[in-house]
């Protein structure tokens, strides 16, 4: 393994992993953490140079994300994981469940999207001028240099056909707010891709476990007990 990811836990019942989105931390899922451990050893990781987790000298990509986090179940000896990815973190998990369908045993996709097509070009567009803008001073900056890095993973990443959802075998529930940043018809795209998978659109923005974290988690845990 070539870094080591930090990651925060609590429980010690079936492992139930919390991948967080572009620019955050496991922090993120503080509502969930508290709210699941008592059924799930709950295990929330920094990704590559977010949080307290190192950068590393391997390609800053959500294809490498996913070959991380196939490292730290194989570190941490976890066969089989119910895996929770927000935004990047979505598409982490749906990377890895196409790679390694066979270590997931349930999957949460919130607010993922199969390339950048589609997020809304409202959001986009500022990312990408952004981007632009940080990569002309990367050079000289390094802040500016690492937020070239954060914001070129929503302009160049992820790069999902739909098709390649087919592989994913888990039980999986495909969950966003009804004013997400990604569109909906996107978001239906990826749940109609997905064999058997659950949509469920409630009331909120992108970043519905954080601020409606009640109707979030229950909607979660109503999805694991159907499946368990």
């Amino acid at each position: 393994m070539e870094i080591a990811l930090y990651y925060q836990q609590k429980g010690d019942k079936e492992p139930l992993i919390l991948l967080h989105g572009n620019g955050q931390d496991g922090s993120y899922f503080k509502h969930q953490i508290d709210y699941f451990s008592h059924r799930y050893r709950v295990i929330a990781l920094d990704t590559r140079g977010h949080g307290k987790s190192p950068r590393g000298t391997k390609p800053f990509t959500i294809g490498q994300f996913a070959c991380d986090l196939y490292d730290f179940m194989e570190e941490l000896k976890i066969p089989k994981a119910v895996i929770l990815g927000f935004s990047d973190g979505a598409n982490i998990a749906m990377e890895f469940a196409i790679n390694h369908p066979d270590r997931v045993k349930a999957l949460i996709l919130n607010g993922g999207n199969l390339d950048p097509s589609g997020v809304k070009r409202t959001t986009q567009l500022p990312i990408e001028i952004g981007y632009g803008i940080a990569r002309r001073f990367a050079a000289k900056s390094p802040k500016a240099k690492k937020n070239a890095e954060m914001l070129g993973l929503m302009v160049h990443d992820p790069h999902i056909e739909p098709r390649e959802l087919a592989k994913i075998t888990a039980p999986t529930l495909v969950i966003c707010g009804r004013k997400d940043m990604i569109r909906e018809d996107h978001t239906r795209k990826i749940a109609g891709s997905i064999p058997g998978a659950k949509l469920s659109i409630i009331p909120g923005d992108h970043f519905i476990a954080g601020k409606r974290p009640l109707a979030f988690n229950k909607e979660v845990e109503g999805f694991l007990q159907a499946i368990r």
